[in-house]
């Protein structure tokens, strides 16, 4: 089942962020998330756990309704299970076997492209029928490259920053003299640091990777690498990889901290949110009282499509027009084959205008706006702002007192600006409350909401009297299409 955020015209699936109460049920990705079934007309729901980082069943399977009795069995089973999807070494153990690694003779360093891993002496004839191949010293600092990058969509995908994005936040954060990174996802950028605090040519900086990616634990150090899945907020290593993150969020010797995050496109943006708030409260805690209401200083990369639903979770948060690309994304990037502008934008809470954007590939100051703006985004005066999102002129519309994007024409059957082929009748706001179907408010501030709880039954029992938990059983009239087809044809339909 696709957990997307979004829904079809019978039911939709809504992310229960749960603070306190009972501990969630653990799948091989750790604690699950709890999600609830919206129906449409205010039937009542129903809550069950699935896998926080896969968003499709064939990915992880696991589903359990919130109400369900798990017997012992079970428990054990899933258990089980889940130490059966942990990587072979812990973290320490990839530790002593890097520098066992890093001691070997050149002709007797190996890599195994099959199994990903790098091999000591004792291994290569267990692998002789594999892909092997000698590794230098330099490669050895470019993991992401020497790494075969995971590619589904719907969990893990790993979209690899080009070299000029990459020294594009380098170079930004270093001029904003911060001297702590924490990598969220982001293993390119932590191999630039390490790269140029080789060179000695700039103040050294500090870098912490946290990924889902066990394999970077073969490169790393347990001061430079957790393994950690930031839909959920879970370390992997437990409280040890925790008071590793605790230790280098202290700002000793005044060294400043800022967290750089590059999730999965895919991913849902209120676990992500919940995930970034935590860190940032911890961050807060090991600074003195006097701090305030400061928040973490904060870089998220994420499509620009997805700006309301990030200021909606994060407020303070700012979106810059700076267009990040990826190599071995087959959209979001320069190139003939590519988009010829990256959707990808910087969610920041740092101050606009003192992230400067390079004014060399198109970007300029705009000083009505305080910040940087590309070429195309001209300021409207009726406005009063830097409109466009995608990197296009957009154009302003005096019926609809707003910037539009230049493909849009005002359609008077709406009342509002849309593509010229859009289904007529369906005025932008017209669609009213999902749950009651009143046009006065949307389904987030109903009254009716919470009327009609999941907890309100159980399922049938089954001959024997047994409780056999099932996934929902959703049977809308045509087929669905996944959570990444539907957001690949709004942003085709956005792109026009």
């Amino acid at each position: 089942m696709d957990l997307s955020e979004e829904h079809d015209d019978s039911f939709g699936i809504e992310v229960i962020i749960a603070e306190g109460g009972k501990p969630a049920p653990c799948c091989p990705h750790g604690p699950t998330l709890l999600f609830e079934k919206v129906c449409k007309g205010g039937k009542e729901g129903r809550r069950f756990y699935a896998c926080s980082a896969c968003r499709d069943r064939k990915d992880c399977n696991f589903f359990q309704w919130e109400d369900d009795k798990v017997s012992e069995v079970r428990l054990l089973a899933r258990e089980a299970e889940n130490k059966s999807m942990r990587p072979p070494f812990t973290q320490q153990e990839y530790c002593n076997r890097f520098r066992k690694f890093a001691s070997l003779p050149l002709d007797e360093k190996k890599f195994c492209h099959d199994c990903q891993i790098l091999l000591l002496p004792v291994e290569h004839a267990a692998h002789a029928a594999h892909r092997c191949v000698a590794i230098m010293a330099a490669q050895l600092r470019r993991p992401s490259v020497l790494l075969r990058p995971l590619d589904n969509k719907k969990s893990n995908a790993q979209y690899l920053f080009t070299d000029r994005s990459a020294r594009f936040l380098l170079d930004t954060l270093a001029g904003l003299g911060y001297r702590k990174v924490l990598c969220v996802g982001t293993p390119r950028l932590q191999e630039l640091i390490k790269l140029r605090n080789l060179e000695q040519n700039n103040e050294p900086m500090k870098n912490l990777l946290l990924d889902i990616d066990f394999r970077y634990a073969q490169f790393y150090s347990r001061d430079e690498f957790c393994h950690y899945n930031m839909f959920n907020n879970h370390f992997f290593g437990g409280e040890a990889s925790s008071a590793v993150l605790k230790t280098f969020l202290s700002e000793s010797d005044g060294q400043k901290v800022v967290m750089v995050a590059d999730p999965p496109f895919g991913g849902l943006v209120k676990p992500l949110a919940n995930s970034f708030s935590l860190i940032s409260q911890t961050w807060k805690k090991l600074k003195s009282s006097d701090s305030g209401n400061v928040d973490l200083p904060m870089v998220w990369i994420f499509p620009y499509f997805f700006e309301p639903r990030i200021l909606e979770c994060l407020p303070s948060l700012a979106m810059l027009d700076y267009q990040v690309d990826y190599d071995n994304h087959p959209l979001y990037k320069h190139g003939k084959t590519g988009r010829k502008q990256s959707p990808v934008r910087l969610f920041t809470n740092i101050t606009p205008r003192d992230v400067v954007l390079p004014k060399d590939e198109g970007y300029r100051f705009c000083s009505v706006c305080e910040r940087y703006v590309w070429s195309l985004n001209k300021h409207c005066a009726k406005c009063n702002l830097c409109p466009s999102k995608d990197g296009r002129e957009w154009k302003h519309c005096s019926t609809c007192e707003k910037c539009v994007k230049p493909s849009w024409k005002h359609c008077q059957s709406c009342g509002r600006c849309a593509l010229p082929d859009h289904p007529c009748g369906r005025g932008e706001g017209k669609e009213g409350c999902f749950n009651c179907g009143s046009l006065k408010h949307k389904r987030k501030s109903c009254p009716l909401r919470d009327t009609h709880r999941i907890n309100s039954y159980r399922p049938k029992a089954k001959r024997g009297g047994k409780n056999v938990p099932r996934p929902p059983s959703f049977k809308p009239k045509a087929k669905r299409k996944s959570g990444a087809a539907r957001r690949a044809k709004k942003l085709a339909a956005q792109s026009t």
